[in-house]
């Protein structure tokens, strides 16, 4: 539901104004906390849960759009780097707090925790935020519609069931190339249509095709590390899911410095440069965290993952900034969205392909009770009384991890030889723009 409803929702916005489209998304995705919260049956819960994707779906690109008419260029890649530096936070957070409500209350204060932050978000945006122009001149791309979201499902689905059912599953090709196809499909339409959900025009700016694209390779290598960091604290140093959740603060707290300096940086040796060192560090970090080993310790691990972090909040930022300034106003909801949703399956890709290496690096050095996963070898090695089996599942596992961070590393390598293109003059802001003056800028086709 997430990466079905991000583009017809970036439309929604543009259309109906990204105020009020964030207020019916957050008043959405407060209802369905409290259904799933005490839903009655797992059919109703699975439901509730669907439904709070659509509304995370309205807001991720709402919030996206709203920073172009709200904030000047000057002050706008701070604004994207505390937005992504805030979402950001959630990744250790979640379990750390996650954990706490489990072990002190019943499941469901695990989703009666978003209502007050609903009911103070509601609060904030209906005192202080600007209502966007509208553009109710355009009618609905209703195939377009159909045909993204179809596309975006298929494939999100074929790329999360990579990981439990290989490459060569039915139910893995089956939705893959389903979703290929839809993409394909809507491509096409998108060209013909009067009014597309989609101007593929926006592909045509530089700024912004490279912008998406670095960010969305930046996505791909922090789903992956993402997805081996947690397997490799609790298997090789045991800890429980909450102690793997504080050994990411260092990752996290890297990003944080680097997203508050990308916007000073960028100021000061351009944002060409600064995408180009966030990749040389990004890149440092992953290589360095290639040469893990068995002898390898909490901190060698907080080092490489905060020269990663570092990286990872200089570049993702700066790209994004790139891509979102270079979107007419009108179109900057939809925009917004496709960099959200490209970023999304770019991240799903990381976990995916990442996740494949790990998994058969593991499997070609482990015996055959041990390969459904480390832990499974673990608990095999356990059960028999067998440190040389214990031995040989970590040393395999940690083989895998290696080969993923050298993989992320090689084309975190090469991205840090891009550059992003020089800001077209007819983009360049006019010294005497206000945010006020951005909020009412007159629609560009």
């Amino acid at each position: 539901m997430l990466a079905a409803g991000m583009i017809p929702a970036g439309a929604l916005g543009d259309r109906f104004g990204r105020k009020r489209t964030l207020v019916v998304a957050l008043a959405i995705s407060g209802l369905s906390s409290l259904v799933a919260a005490y839903a009655p049956s797992t059919g109703i819960f699975i439901a509730a849960r669907a439904v709070l994707g659509l509304g995370a779906a309205l807001i991720m690109p709402t919030m996206l759009a709203l920073i172009p008419t709200m904030f000047t260029a000057k002050e706008r890649p701070k604004a994207i780097g505390m937005l992504a530096g805030a979402s950001m936070l959630a990744f250790p957070i979640g379990p750390i707090l996650g954990g706490w409500l489990l072990n002190h209350f019943w499941w469901g204060s695990v989703f009666l925790i978003n209502i007050p932050v609903v009911v103070l978000a509601l609060v904030a945006v209906a005192a202080w935020l600007p209502e966007s122009q509208r553009t109710r001149h355009r009618k609905v791309d209703a195939v377009g519609v159909v045909l993204s979201s179809a596309a975006l499902t298929a494939l999100t689905y074929g790329l999360i069931e990579i990981g439990e059912r290989g490459w060569t599953d039915a139910a893995v090709l089956g939705p893959t190339l389903g979703g290929m196809a839809a993409l394909a499909l809507f491509v096409g339409w998108e060209r013909r249509a009067a009014e597309p959900l989609v101007h593929l025009s926006l592909f045509a700016n530089a700024r912004f095709t490279v912008g998406t694209a670095l960010a969305t390779i930046a996505n791909f290598t922090m789903f992956g590390v993402l997805f081996v960091l947690p397997q490799y604290f609790q298997a090789n140093l045991g800890t429980d899911a909450m102690g793997s959740s504080l050994r990411l603060l260092p990752l996290i707290a890297g990003m944080l410095v680097g997203m508050s300096e990308a916007a000073r940086l960028s100021r000061m040796i351009s944002p060409k440069l600064t995408v180009g060192l966030g990749f040389v560090l990004l890149t440092g970090g992953l290589f360095w965290g290639a040469t893990t080993s068995t002898g390898s310790g909490t901190g060698s691990v907080a080092a490489w993952t905060a020269m990663y972090g570092l990286g990872l909040g200089c570049a993702l930022p700066t790209a994004m900034d790139s891509a979102l300034g270079a979107l007419p106003p009108g179109n900057v909801g939809v925009g917004a969205a496709v960099n959200q949703s490209i970023r999304t399956l770019g991240g799903s890709f990381g976990a995916a392909i990442l996740g494949s290496i790990l998994t058969s690096a593991y499997r070609a050095a482990v015996p055959q009770q041990a390969r459904e996963s480390v832990f499974a070898g673990l608990a095999a090695a356990q059960s028999t009384g067998s440190a040389t089996l214990a031995d040989t599942v970590r040393s395999a596992f940690l083989h895998g991890l290696d080969l993923v961070l050298a993989t992320s590393g090689c084309l975190g390598l090469l991205l840090a030889l891009t550059r992003l293109p020089g800001t077209p003059e007819r983009h360049r802001p006019r010294p005497s723009t206000t945010p006020a003056q951005q909020v009412h800028a007159p629609d560009i086709e």
